[in-house]
């Protein structure tokens, strides 16, 4: 069994008394159904997933012009269909919260960039935007089922156009304007889009990015497109006409003789309507184009924000993120339970690493995320939040992305704030939703994520498919939940879905990671399943390495990967990013091994200690460990990896050549 590890924060009485997830187990007692505490929160909802879907469908009061038939038609996966019959729209929901003068006038989305002044939205004003943009869009043949993307920056304008596309029936998909022409072709040529909205450009740590030539690109590449729309964000004074002719400007979709019709009409829907598409990395292969419908993420979203997060009308919500990331899906929808979102667009380390802190100070943020990269980053460099940023407002701290480090839950703690909910969290764009959250029921203990999502069946499986507990095991998800995937888009007989996530144990979702479930309830995270050490007979997840490794003050950043031969012994290098003014000298490899051994164990001491100028990650910040372990296994890098898809594509090059160098070295 493992040792306990230290509780950091436990919520008090009165945080108890007006958490979201409270108030609903009250609204379920008066149901007569009583829980004594999470957990038994937790096995009713997986138990009797039907009961639990419908509580949150009724407690929410989703809108709908007709209920629902029945909750699930199975528990079969892939192929349970939720909420038949129900006709309902994923962006009504949202304007529950601008019913009078008051909450009209109240902020919405208030935005920060690099690039231009602030823009503060209130209620009414997201709410006349929204209406004035869908009528535009109907008017230009845009109707349900047609797919509109766009190539544009973390602005209030994505979050108008999306909702305005759901309010219609049209199905959005969103990249972020730092991927290159062909990474955004690899996703939009997949499913025929017929509008783009997109920005000429945007500013990012204090430099101008013309984007122009790739939003041409995509003109001449994406033949089903019918009209494009371009918002003059780097250069509001652009000749539009002259840049790229024919295409509309932003503000022509206000301006629309159909734009002033009222009241905004929602286009009612089957629960499985798709609603956005959503793509995985791309690092490896054809990004997947994953179709997610009305119902299912509608429910997941107000169960996640509300219960989860413990969001609602008094929260000022900030979860950093580009449009291509899933926490871009997880901000707008922050709308949904009335918070205001605060978005920031621009490079969280320009001029310096206090940009986002003083950003939270000057939103009065309660709730501040960002990807658990940051925290380490800010750590590294000696930032102390609280003494450069009034955080005194904050009740939230969210973290997701990578495993947060045990060191980095106690630096939240001393220097963020000593009272907030920690929610780490892990899930997937997969299911757009986390598989393992956080409460405001639960103490906080350092290293580990609170709990498993109500509602959601995970567990940690060994080869033979046994559950096992406290453990590390692949994360399994047993029973069907409503956000996942209705299909990925042209993949005939569902073949790419199928091989996905069940070809391992069928029937049941195997994530690609591994998981670790405690005896509290809480989970750990241990890295991807596929990039996993398997040393001597012992299954290792990189996570726990770069736990030991990244604590170390003479390291920025660091990847491991285990080169596995046939019929020969495991060999795995370490490679580190050191800090300015430090070398790896004998004296410090041999302090590394030493930590790795007392630590974690001799199984987990790399063959060599390698100096490396990055670590290669993807646009969402993931360490590349499979691309870089092919490489080093004798793939070609252009094999690899799409460099589009990376946030450093230029760091390939020096792996590229130190595996030339082994391979003439063992030839020798």
């Amino acid at each position: 069994m493992s040792e306990q590890p230290q509780c950091l924060w436990s919520p008090s009485t009165a945080r108890l008394a007006r958490s979201r997830v409270n108030q609903y187990l009250q609204w379920l007692a008066s149901r007569d159904q009583h829980f004594s505490d999470y957990q038994a929160l937790w096995q009713w909802s997986v138990d009797h997933i039907e009961e639990f879907w419908a509580s949150i469908w009724a407690y929410f009061d989703i809108q709908c012009s007709v209920p629902y038939q029945q909750v699930v038609s199975s528990h079969q996966m892939p192929g349970a269909i939720w909420f038949e019959g129900a006709r309902l729209n994923f962006a009504e929901q949202l304007f529950r919260f601008n019913t009078d003068a008051a909450t009209a006038n109240k902020d919405a989305i208030v935005a920060e960039s690099e690039t231009r002044d602030r823009v503060t939205l209130s209620w009414g004003e997201v709410r006349e935007q929204v209406t004035a943009v869908a009528n535009t869009l109907r008017a230009l043949g845009v109707g349900p089922g047609d797919r509109v993307v766009a190539y544009l920056p973390n602005t209030p304008e994505a979050a108008i156009a999306f909702y305005a596309c759901a309010s219609i029936g049209a199905i959005w998909s969103s990249c972020s304007p730092d991927m290159g022409a062909s990474s955004v072709l690899d996703r939009f040529r997949q499913i025929d889009p017929k509008l783009l909205i997109a920005v000429d450009g945007y500013r990012y740590g204090g430099k101008a990015f013309n984007r122009l030539e790739v939003v041409r690109q995509m003109r001449e590449e994406l033949p089903t497109l019918q009209h494009t729309v371009l918002l003059p964000y780097l250069d509001t004074s652009l000749d539009i006409s002259a840049a790229l002719p024919g295409a509309l400007r932003w503000q022509d979709l206000f301006t629309h003789p159909a734009a002033q019709a009222n009241p905004i009409r929602f286009e009612q829907l089957p629960a499985d309507h798709p609603l956005w598409i959503l793509y995985s990395s791309g690092t490896t292969g054809m990004p997947k184009p994953i179709v997610h419908g009305h119902g299912g993420s509608l429910v997941e979203c107000l169960k996640g924000n509300a219960l989860s997060l413990d969001l609602g009308e008094d929260d000022r919500f900030l979860w950093f993120s580009t449009t291509g990331w899933v926490m871009w899906n997880a901000q707008i929808s922050g709308l949904l339970v009335g918070a205001t979102i605060c978005i920031y667009d621009g490079n969280p380390g320009h001029p310096d690493l206090s940009r986002l802190w003083k950003f939270a100070e000057a939103m009065r943020l309660t709730f501040f995320g960002v990807g658990a990269a940051f925290f380490a980053n800010c750590m590294k460099a000696g930032i102390e939040p609280r003494k450069i940023a009034d955080l005194s407002s904050l009740r939230s701290v969210g973290s997701t992305g990578s495993p947060l480090s045990d060191e980095a839950f106690h630096w939240i703690y001393q220097q963020v704030h000593p009272d907030v909910l920690l929610a780490s969290i892990s899930g997937g764009t997969d299911v757009a939703a986390p598989f393992v959250a956080s409460s405001p029921l639960l103490p906080v203990y350092a290293g580990e994520m609170q709990c498993r999502s109500l509602g959601v069946a995970v567990h940690a499986l060994d080869e033979r498919g046994e559950p096992m507990m406290d453990e590390v095991g692949e994360l399994v998800i047993t029973k069907p939940m409503p956000s996942m995937p209705l299909f990925f888009w042209n993949d005939p007989g569902n073949q790419r879905y199928l091989d996905s996530y069940f070809d391992h144990y069928p029937g049941l979702w195997r994530h690609g990671d591994w998981i670790k479930i405690t005896p509290r309830g809480g989970a750990v995270i241990y890295g991807r399943s596929d990039a996993t050490i398997n040393r001597y007979g012992v299954r290792m997840g990189t996570a726990e390495i770069y736990r030991v490794v990244e604590e170390l003050p003479e390291v920025l950043d660091s990847m491991v990967v285990d080169l596995e031969y046939l019929g020969r012994e495991s060999y795995m290098p370490l490679f580190v990013v050191l800090r300015e003014g430090h070398s790896l000298d004998d004296a410090l490899k041999q302090h590394l091994c030493d930590q790795i051994r007392t630590r974690l164990s001799a199984r987990h001491v790399p063959n060599e200690v390698f100096a490396a100028p990055e670590i290669p990650r993807t646009l969402t910040g993931k360490k590349m460990e499979l691309p870089i372990k092919k490489l080093l296994l004798g793939s070609e890098i252009d094999k690899i990896a799409n460099p589009d898809a990376m946030s450093n594509p230029g760091s390939l090059q020096w792996y590229a050549e130190f595996a030339n160098q082994r391979r003439a070295d063992k030839s020798g």
